[in-house]
């Protein structure tokens, strides 16, 4: 007689009370999720792309949205919220998907929503698919699953909105370091995300000293944008209408995405262009364009083109350079960091820049960057 088959071969074989009991405890026990493959099976798989609130920017998972106080945090997530819920374009540029869209406006009140959706809506009509609170419990005492149930109950949810996390994430456990604290803070929240495959969106704050690194300006511990799947930062000079969203993320390509604000409509807007030239002066941003166009140009061919003194664009270009914004070739010729020369162009006449008495001057041009 063959041996049997592993297949054929009972999982258990009861012979007395000790075996009995092992089973009743397996049975109690639930079903361990597979979470280990050879690199075979992984290649052979199929899965489903991520799905996208607002493409390329938010994919489903936990999403930090920081920024410094008063940049327009809580604008830029309202709009998307509308946009998304009416499946509007986000930041007036990228297509989305409709769907529901749950709002936590936890610092807001009702009339101050209003007035908010009112200048964001303009004469569009409000969505039938936002859902709008103002108080949710803090996530470890049910606020996870409030927000999982408000999803059981809107299947096709593309999006959540936490507006400000510091008012869910909830007290640290006793004893708990602040990164451990941070990190399980987020990981409430990315729980639900990833149980329901929906973007959750937590707005958050960054600290008071900026950095090279926008990774290294989100406050607290790095456990916050270690957990997070990706970090977003919003960075606009005070009294600036021009902005910066930073992005980065495991779904998310690392992108800058250059924005303008528009008071009026309570929106922020894309821009087109690199955000590089939305970061520098006039002046500079002036030189980088046409450069892109026409490498190889000297100052003297640039400042006939653009409308700018000589002597401006001269000395501009050499302190471009000198800040890695610029590259030289020979003959006192400019041209953009891996943009090719070519063959040296003659003066266009394009539309004079209004940039006053050409400042960026010697004297002036290190205080507008």
């Amino acid at each position: 007689m063959t041996a049997p088959t592993p297949a054929e071969r009972p999982a258990l074989r009861i012979a007395g009370p000790d075996d009995a009991a092992a089973v009743l405890s397996a049975v109690d026990k639930p079903a361990r999720l597979r979470t280990s493959w050879t690199a075979a099976d992984i290649m052979a798989m199929e899965f489903a792309p991520p799905k996208w609130a607002v493409p390329g920017v938010i994919a489903e998972g936990f999403t930090l949205l920081c920024g410094p106080p008063k940049v327009g945090k809580s604008w830029m997530s309202l709009g998307l919220g509308v946009d998304v819920a009416r499946g509007d374009r986000a930041l007036g540029s990228i297509a989305v998907e409709a769907g529901p869209v749950l709002y936590l406006a936890l610092e807001d009140t009702a009339r101050r929503l209003q007035n908010r959706l009112r200048k964001v809506l303009g004469d569009r009509p409000a969505p039938v698919g936002l859902t709008l609170a103002t108080q949710c419990p803090p996530l470890p005492q049910g606020g996870d699953q409030a927000i999982a149930a408000w999803l059981d109950r809107h299947p096709r949810a593309r999006l959540v909105i936490i507006d400000v996390f510091a008012k869910l994430r909830g007290n640290s456990a006793p004893g708990a370091s602040a990164y451990d604290a941070d990190y399980a803070a987020v990981g409430r929240a990315k729980k639900v995300a990833d149980d329901y495959g929906v973007a959750i969106v937590a707005v958050h704050h960054v600290r008071k000293l900026g950095s090279d690194d926008f990774l290294t300006e989100v406050s607290g511990t790095n456990g916050l944008a270690g957990a997070a799947d990706a970090t977003l930062v919003l960075k606009r000079a005070r009294n600036q209408g021009d902005g910066v969203l930073h992005v980065t993320g495991r779904d998310v390509d690392e992108a800058e995405y250059p924005l303008a604000f528009s008071p009026e409509r309570g929106a922020w807007l894309m821009l087109d262009g690199p955000a590089e030239d939305h970061k520098v002066s006039d002046t500079r941003a002036a030189i980088l364009r046409y450069l892109r166009g026409a490498p190889g140009s000297t100052p003297k061919v640039i400042a006939e083109s653009v409308g700018l003194k000589a002597d401006t664009v001269r000395q501009t270009c050499s302190r471009m350079l000198a800040d890695g914004q610029l590259a030289a070739e020979p003959g006192g010729r400019y041209r953009v960091p891996g943009v090719t020369a070519v063959t040296p162009v003659t003066a266009v006449t394009q539309p004079a820049l209004n940039c006053g008495n050409g400042s960026d001057s010697a004297s002036d041009s290190e205080g507008d960057d």
